[in-house]
């Protein structure tokens, strides 16, 4: 009889052992896919924080911060997309952008152009001006080696205009109310 009950705890003691010891569990796992998709967040990238929050819950179902932050990018989702294009336009450097009293148009023209030489990205500037309050604006500007985000502040902020960032374009408005 003790013969018979040492062969399946060896066997038992066998198999324990020929796991592998270093392969993270999935709850670990679950925390590491979670963390991934709070650097997503950061980086302004709302669908692969989505799927990666997607993944921590495939891994652990009940993981209270991936499933709060996946509800989440629901209501903020469209306005973390916006922070990431953002970020993306306003580190492209330009090498020099110099205008001399041109429209606000012309200055935002000028400016899709340079980012477009410096980067291949095309870049869409709309103006949403009702009331022709920015029609009258002159924009002077002399800078080197700036950042694209610092080129169109400078813009604006001669103009009296405020930057929206859209899925598509770059939304131009005045800052003064109707």
């Amino acid at each position: 009889m003790i013969k018979h009950l040492m062969i399946p705890a060896a066997m038992m003691f066998c198999c324990a052992q020929a796991q592998p010891t270093n392969a993270p569990d999935r709850p670990q796992q679950a925390d590491a896919e979670y963390r991934k998709g709070q650097a997503a967040e950061k980086a302004g990238d709302p669908a692969a924080a989505r799927d990666a929050y997607a993944r921590a819950l495939q891994l652990q179902p009940s993981h209270p911060h991936a499933r709060y932050s996946l509800n989440q990018l629901k209501l903020t989702g469209k306005s973390i997309a916006a922070k990431g294009r953002e970020a993306q336009f306003a580190a492209i450097p330009l090498a020099e952008y110099k205008i001399e009293g041109a429209t606000l148009r012309e200055a935002l023209d000028l400016l899709s152009a340079s980012v477009r030489d410096k980067s291949d990205k095309e870049v869409n500037f709309v103006i949403h001006d009702p009331n022709s309050r920015l029609a009258d604006a002159k924009i002077t500007l002399s800078l080197k080696s700036a950042p694209a985000g610092a080129v169109l502040r400078y813009i604006t902020q001669q103009a009296g205009a405020k930057v929206r960032y859209e899925e598509h374009a770059i939304i131009i408005y005045s800052n003064q109310s109707s």
